[in-house]
């Protein structure tokens, strides 16, 4: 199918933050497959817990519980704040996660509570509900009409202010707008969020998809606002390159959905959650929640110092930096990055996207200096 751009490179294998294609060329890794890939490539306790998992039970179907997802769910439990009201819903990706969230917002309405808001140049997936919130028109407009009732509004406060009412089923909204080129929202603007979304009855619905599982300096991004969400989805680094998402409901919430409401065929299969807790035992044991906060500002420092024309904006939380560039040439700056041996990209023409795996050092570090340097020298 048409549906991607021809491939910039065959990658054969991986080693931490390295990759190397068919030809042998070693390449650094900075995107990670878009923020998935949280320990790198190949890292030992990936390999050990797929193989010791694959050689007991790779799928029962839904039918049937499995110890690794029940430890998965307590563990997101646990790391998301939700605690025993907690409960946890296993899918295969982001999209299917804010599929479900979707129909928990559709639960939360009733008599005069209708409208589901979300943020103009947001990113939720490319399924037809997940679209519908995504607020690009020229992502949708092929495929018209849109699930209805959702409404995308400013990302400012006062957009906040004027629409929140008691008409709003559920807010969504993604702490750092990553396709949109690593974009936050307003300080202050979580914590007037849940004011107003608990004031009015609407559930507050945050897309950690991309932000989530460590990567901006704390576990979730919204824990940076002190805030607890009615619901977040997870996926991406959530197993380090194995398809699994969730979405993990809180309080009241955690009723909204009853049995029949949703499923997945694969959606917690015991593979993908025993990946899943080894994945995210690893980020709690070596303390990379805490390396993603101090590599992510040295990594924007490095990038600040760099005497470039074609810089002109360095913003992000951890290992979540966008790079703003002049000209609308931010694809040719990753074409160029490419070249010099660095995987980076450009979500848009005026954006630079760097993800790396949560476990680089100064080694990756120096490495991508150099790298992004000689690349934009090279223009």
């Amino acid at each position: 199918m048409r549906t991607l751009g021809p491939p910039m490179l065959v990658l054969e294998r991986g080693e931490g933050a390295w990759v190397w294609d068919v030809d042998g060329v070693q390449y650094l890794d900075f995107l990670a497959g878009i923020a998935v890939n949280s320990l790198g490539h190949a890292h030992p306790v990936v390999v050990e817990a797929a193989a010791r998992q694959a050689a007991t039970l790779a799928h029962v179907s839904n039918y049937f519980a499995t110890p690794s997802q029940i430890e998965l769910a307590e563990r997101l439990r646990r790391l998301t704040g939700a605690g025993e009201r907690g409960r946890v819903y296993f899918g295969n990706s982001g999209a299917e996660a804010i599929e479900a969230a979707f129909k928990l917002a559709r639960r939360n309405e009733g008599e005069g509570r209708h409208r589901i808001l979300s943020l103009q140049n947001a990113f939720h997936g490319r399924t037809m509900g997940a679209l519908a919130l995504t607020g690009k028109v020229s992502l949708q407009e092929s495929f018209l009409p849109m699930v209805p009732g959702v409404e995308h509004i400013d990302s400012t406060i006062e957009a906040l202010e004027e629409n929140i009412d008691d008409s709003v089923a559920a807010l969504f909204l993604e702490p750092i707008k990553g396709e949109a080129g690593v974009l936050p929202l307003p300080d202050g603007y979580l914590q007037r969020a849940r004011e107003l979304t608990a004031a009015h009855g609407a559930l507050l619905v945050i897309d950690e998809i991309q932000t989530g599982v460590g990567r901006t300096g704390e576990w979730f991004a919204y824990q940076h606002a002190g805030i607890e969400p009615d619901a977040v989805a997870i996926a991406k680094g959530i197993a380090g390159g194995i398809p699994l998402g969730a979405l993990v409901t809180f309080g009241d919430a955690s009723a909204l959905l009853q049995r029949g409401d949703h499923g997945s065929t694969f959606g917690g299969n015991p593979f993908a959650t025993t990946v899943g807790n080894a994945v995210l035992t690893e980020i709690e044991d070596a303390g990379l929640v805490d390396n993603a906060r101090v590599r992510g500002d040295q990594l924007m420092k490095l990038i600040r110092a760099i005497d470039s024309p074609l810089i002109e904006a360095v913003r992000g939380t951890g290992l979540m930096v966008g790079v703003g560039i002049v000209d609308g040439r931010a694809a040719e700056v990753a074409e160029s990055a490419l070249a010099h041996g660095l995987i980076i990209n450009a979500p848009n023409a005026s954006s630079l996207r760097i993800v790396p795996p949560l476990i680089i050092g100064g080694a990756e570090l120096a490495a991508f200096d150099e790298r992004f340097r000689a690349a934009l020298v090279a223009l």
